[in-house]
């Protein structure tokens, strides 16, 4: 028989996201690629593809770092 594993280091609490994190995210002025990522996701909330909608706010939010 084996023994089970028993952990000595207490659950890791996550923190539960804020209003603030919920918003979307916004796009650079004068930035073609921030806008044809906010245009998409326009389009695609409009239609209710939410997965999308959610693939264009994670790709506007590490977009910035190429400004």
């Amino acid at each position: 028989m084996t023994v089970p594993t028993r952990h000595s280091m207490p659950p890791v609490a996550l923190s539960l996201r804020t209003e603030g994190d919920l918003s979307d995210p916004s796009a650079e002025e004068g930035c073609a690629g921030c806008a044809e990522l906010s245009a998409v996701r326009d389009r695609a909330s409009a239609v209710g593809d939410m997965t999308t909608v959610s693939d264009c706010n994670v790709l506007l939010r590490r977009h910035p770092q190429g400004h």
